[in-house]
């Protein structure tokens, strides 16, 4: 690890006012500082800063400096956002980590954690040995020849099913922005992941108020059942009236660039009976465009499945 000057302003315009890399749990920044793939030279501490709460009193409003295990324990939260954190790292790690830095993480991709290989998302235009390499980690959906390594958030993947929004503060003032539009697709520049803007810190995360997301899970796959990165996983919520689906909505994470909504599958399920048949004829939409890689082709199966998987335990042995 690089030297670096660290500060801990006390307020958000002093904060906003002063340059460096925010720094909240630690638990993706310093590790990649150890490892040399990110070295700032000014940190701030932001630990201090009044960007906490949670409020359930019209749909959700989440401080950005809340922790992830009091928000999956929270009894106001949505389903899929609860056990989206349950199942994203380990009880240390969730006592430790923010939601804003949850959103904020980086990429697991082995290429871009180590600085001795080329990676578009490190060092603009050194290339992607992931797309001839070892992938099977990687993305098939939202890919570009410059880079296809998979979003790490599962937090992430829920809050895009529901719509989601983040308010960005900065010195001019604060805007707000879909989180589905937050992130950005690789294309030809990687190494702009978000619209973070410079000068700008992550305030809070706003979920529309929806009565029946209490109906809502989240499905994740993994090499292994404790703290892993996903294979491929999948937030659903279902309006079920009479037997028959009223409204859904479904993103899948591990298999894209980006949190990755299915507007497709979400509009095959409208009006659909709530039976495995028309799951899986919804589902069949999933991976549509998608480009699989030399050693990922099974995540277009996968994907499929998991929201399947997912659909059927927010209705197995209830009454519809």
């Amino acid at each position: 690890m690089r030297p670096f000057e660290l500060t801990a302003p006390t307020t958000v315009e002093a904060a906003l006012a002063s340059p460096g890399t925010f720094l909240a749990g630690g638990t993706t920044l310093v590790d990649l500082m150890k490892l040399n793939v990110l070295a700032p030279q000014q940190v701030q501490d932001i630990n201090e800063l009044p960007l906490r709460g949670i409020d359930t009193g019209d749909g959700l409003r989440i401080g950005a400096l809340e922790r992830m295990s009091d928000v999956a324990e929270h009894p106001g939260v949505y389903p899929a956002i609860s056990r989206a954190l349950l199942q994203s790292a380990s009880q240390q790690l969730r006592n430790m980590a923010s939601i804003g830095g949850n959103l904020m993480q980086r990429t697991r991709c082995t290429y871009f954690r180590d600085v001795a290989t080329p990676c578009n998302r490190r060092e603009p235009g050194s290339g992607c040995p992931a797309i001839s390499g070892a992938n099977r980690m990687h993305a098939v959906l939202g890919t570009s020849d410059s880079c296809a390594a998979a979003h790490a958030s599962d937090l992430a993947v829920a809050l895009v099913a529901l719509d989601a929004e983040v308010r960005l503060l900065s010195a001019a003032g604060s805007r707000t922005a879909k989180l589905a539009d937050f992130y950005r697709l690789p294309g030809d520049s990687p190494e702009v992941e978000h619209d973070l803007r410079p000068g700008e810190l992550i305030g809070e995360i706003v979920v529309p108020r929806l009565d029946w997301a209490s109906r809502s899970t989240y499905v994740k796959v993994r090499d292994r059942q404790s703290y892993e990165f996903a294979l491929c996983s999948a937030a659903v919520a279902l309006d079920v009236q009479d037997s028959r689906i009223a409204d859904a909505r479904v993103a899948v994470g591990g298999v894209a660039t980006v949190p990755w909504r299915l507007p497709a599958v979400e509009e095959a399920l409208r009006g659909a009976p709530a039976t495995t048949e028309s799951f899986e004829a919804a589902a069949s939409l999933a991976a549509d465009g998608a480009r699989p890689l030399s050693g990922n082709a099974f995540k277009v199966s996968l994907l499929k499945r998991t929201v399947v998987r997912a659909l059927l335990e927010l209705t197995e042995g209830s009454r519809l």
